[in-house]
């Protein structure tokens, strides 16, 4: 039976819930909407049991559908408010996310452009890039034909005859650019999640890419743009963003479990006692030696964890060459690293990432132009969104808080002229 959302009668404000079903814990936030700001008057955390989740993805429907249940029932008892509508994160290997470019040429460059055009410049942009992310899927899952589903959009850039606008309504011209970023999700994973908001009485806003939405929130992305590592149980995901522009996503199953798991064989130690190790490990709890021995077990792993995320930069750097009409050359990446999740508290990832050999080695072998800057994302970075309660202190906590946002953002680009265009796109593309 799915959960009972009570409403509050007399009240005129609404209240959202922002839910983030990661590999290791489910965390709930029951958020309260005042025109364009939200305000966190309600957590909930709860740990999966070991067998619900795989690589970010849901394993067991029954099993996650009841530790939301327990999350949601913390936030709801906090904030006294049951909301009903809720946006929910996806995370995991086979998220993909990429920038399609595609120029039309238009048959009457006299003629305004109007809706109808747009909608099938779109639509078009959109069926090629759907074709080339499942053949990519399926080379890397060894299946002749997977299911995907297009889950989220966004227009980064148009141009007429080579003059940027926003909006191409009611312009003239020749020649339209449009790019496309794109984010797809494997329909065995968005079928699950729609089925546990179904069961929880949940009406579902959105189903949001976790990366993607924490992309979404510019105070602490300068214009020139960061590549976003967040390293949470199951996967490592990772999103480049170029002068404003998403420009990809991709993930790799190596995170926090994998740390975890590597604990529980050294120290003969039960899962729930490793991870308790690991994180006060990560909080810097134990004396310096204790730190030191620790750092030694994991040490291979993170060593196997940077091998994951070069060969994802590496992968960034072959799909988006750059061109102009006579040349063809790689955009620098930008220099600024942002790490967030549980797993970059550990000592260990900083201290690699910052190591000058990795430096001198990752300057040498991609297109940074300046050294790395290494930071973590704070909970009080994100746009429009305030913590009442106080408990989002932690990097493993800008997911939940990126949603919560994104899901006020979609709520007021509904007045927007290419936003719903796009929605009724990915509609029809499902």
């Amino acid at each position: 039976m799915g959960l009972f959302f009570k409403k509050r009668s007399k009240s005129k404000k609404k209240y959202l819930l922002a839910l983030d079903i990661g590999t290791e814990f489910v965390k709930s936030l029951v958020v309260e909407i005042d025109k364009e700001q939200g305000l966190v008057i309600g957590v909930g955390r709860q740990r999966q049991l070991v067998n619900n989740m795989r690589a970010g993805a849901v394993a067991d429907i029954d099993g996650v559908t009841l530790i939301c249940r327990e999350a949601i029932e913390q936030s709801v008892q906090m904030a006294r408010i049951r909301p009903n509508r809720a946006i929910i994160g996806i995370a995991g290997e086979f998220i993909k996310g990429a920038t399609t470019n595609f120029i039309y040429q238009r048959s009457n460059p006299e003629e305004k452009i109007d809706l109808a055009e747009i909608k099938n410049i779109i639509q078009k942009i959109q069926w090629r890039a759907f074709d080339k992310i499942r053949s990519q899927l399926s080379l890397e899952t060894g299946q002749p034909e997977i299911e995907i589903r297009l889950i989220n959009a966004l227009i980064p850039e148009i141009r007429i005859d080579g003059y940027e606008v926003t909006n191409p309504l009611d312009f003239q011209g020749k020649e339209v650019f449009l790019s496309i970023f794109n984010i797809y999700a494997p329909l065995v994973h968005l079928s699950a999640l729609e089925n546990i908001a179904y069961k929880l009485g949940l009406k579902l806003l959105s189903i949001v890419a976790e990366p993607y939405a924490l992309t979404k929130s510019s105070s602490f992305n300068p214009r020139s743009g960061a590549i976003f590592i967040d390293i949470g149980g199951g996967t490592t995901d990772i999103a480049l963003v170029r002068q404003g522009r998403v420009e990809g996503i991709k993930s790799f199953a190596l995170a926090g479990r994998t740390f975890t798991k590597r604990l529980c064989q050294a120290l003969d130690l039960g899962l729930d006692e490793a991870e308790e190790i690991k994180i006060k490990h990560a909080n810097k709890q134990f004396s310096q030696n204790v730190q030191r021995k620790i750092g030694e077990i994991i040490k291979r792993d993170i060593e196997i964890w940077l091998n994951g995320v070069e060969l994802i930069l590496e992968e960034f750097n072959q799909a988006h060459p750059r061109k102009d009409s006579k040349t063809e050359y790689v955009e620098f990446f930008p220099s600024l690293i942002l790490l967030y999740g549980g797993g970059s508290l550990l000592p260990g990832i900083r201290n690699i990432l910052k190591k000058e050999i990795v430096q001198n080695q990752w300057l040498n072998k991609f297109p940074f132009d300046n050294p790395l800057q290494i930071k973590f994302i704070r909970s009080n970075q994100i746009d429009n969104i305030t913590d009442q309660t106080g408990i989002l202190k932690g990097p493993e906590n800008i997911t939940p808080l990126a949603l919560a946002n994104l899901a006020l953002e979609l709520a007021v680009d509904e007045k927007k002229i290419l936003s719903p265009i796009l929605r009724r796109v990915i509609r029809m593309m499902r």
